[in-house]
């Protein structure tokens, strides 16, 4: 398993929890829950990123 590819998966999602927040009301990209969903998402690109790879043998 490469670790460039988990560390793109973690950045990704990461960036992409960061703006939910945004999405719902809270036009503070530094606030705590951008804080929250940014850690919860790149948790979840990771996970995404082992799975794949033990699924597909990457």
């Amino acid at each position: 398993m490469n670790k460039s590819v988990i560390l793109l998966f973690a950045a990704v999602f990461g960036t992409l929890g960061a703006y939910v927040s945004v999405l719902f009301g809270d036009n503070s990209l530094l606030g705590g829950w951008s804080i929250l969903c940014s850690t919860l998402g790149g948790f979840f690109g990771i996970w995404l990123a082992v799975w794949l790879a033990k699924r597909f043998e990457w």
